[in-house]
This record gives C-alpha cells, structure tokens and sequence, in this order.
C-alpha cells in the first residue's frame, strides 16, 4: 500500500521559526505510513474574489496540491489570539470560490507553538473552528500545544527534548491512524 500524501502547512514565514523545526521534527517521527511534504504559503497573493476570472498561478498550482493529498498537518504559532495572516489566506485561498473547497473531507490534525507558556491555545482552537466550517475532520487528541517551544530544539534546530519526541511520536502514530479512518470518500456525481 502507497503511503498517504500528507500536505504540511507552517504558519510561521520566519526562516527560523520553531513552527518549521517542529514540523521538520514531526516528519521524522511520522511512520513510514505517511509521507509527508511541505506546502510552502508564503507567496499566496492575498485572496481576492475578483481574480477569479483568472485566478493567480500561484492559487491553481496550490488548489491542486491540496486538492492531491490525503491529508493535512497545521503546524502554527499564535499572533494576536489566531493564525498568522498567511496561513488565514492559504486557508481562504483553498476554500474558494464557494462550492470549489479542496480542503472538504480531508483528515487533519493540529499542533500549535509558542515560545510562552499559553502554547498557542488561541491559535489552535481559531484554527480547529475554521477547519470545522471547511468540513474537515480534525484529529480530537492527543492535542498537541507546545509551549517554551524555544528550549525544546538543539542549536542545529534538531528536538532534543526526549520526553517530547516520545509524545511526538505518539501523536503522529495516532494521526496515522486518523488518516487511514477518515480518508476522503469520493462520492459519485450520479449517486
């Protein structure tokens, strides 16, 4: 059997940020079930319904990896209680315009960051709600929040904390078994 595609989206664009370190960590504990690849957001034109008549390259060539992948990993920090605009417009632009959403029915799962202690409880629960409305089946638990994110990554950026590969590993095992549950049923236009 192929493994599932899983499409994985860094909120962050900061070159250093500990969403992308912690993302680079969750797919080295992922197992061999899921192959995982970064769907980069940070070139997105901002959506603008008006362009719709001749949508961006940029929004074809996204709509169709997502709309190519059997599943979605988030990994976010927390701005301002919510995503960063960027992952917001990602989101927008893949849902758009009504009735063409490639995120529908794709299973998920969340992780938030921060460098505090609140590890971006705003930011995933806004993101677990915009997931709700999109009609994609997120991953209830193990919640992943990861707070003091900073300490948890040696200075080559490797986890170096062995207590959160452990969680970590679970927590990709279980979304493994997510994926294969909740995978996307194509169901017949004639049905």
């Amino acid at each position: 059997m192929e493994p599932h595609r899983i499409a994985v989206f860094v909120g962050s664009l900061r070159k250093g940020a500990y969403s992308r370190k912690t993302a680079f960590a969750l797919i080295a504990l992922a197992p061999p079930s899921l192959r995982l690849e970064f769907l980069e957001i940070g070139d997105l034109p901002f959506y603008n319904e008006d362009l719709e008549g001749a949508p961006p390259a940029a929004w074809t060539e996204f709509r169709a990896r997502v709309k190519g992948c059997d599943g979605l990993l988030f990994v976010t920090p927390e701005y301002n209680r919510s995503v960063p605009a960027a992952l917001k417009n990602a989101i927008d632009v893949a849902s758009r315009p009504k009735g063409q959403n490639v995120w529908d029915g794709k299973p998920a799962a969340v992780v938030s960051i921060s460098n505090g202690n609140l590890s971006g409880f705003g930011a995933h629960h806004h993101l677990r709600q915009m997931l709700v409305c999109l009609n994609v089946p997120a991953m209830a638990g193990p919640e992943v929040y990861l707070g003091n994110v900073g300490g948890l990554f040696d200075e080559r950026g490797h986890l170096s904390n062995e207590s959160t590969g452990r969680f970590l590993t679970k927590f990709m095992e279980k979304f493994a078994r997510w994926v294969d549950r909740n995978g996307v049923e194509i169901i017949s236009p004639s049905a």
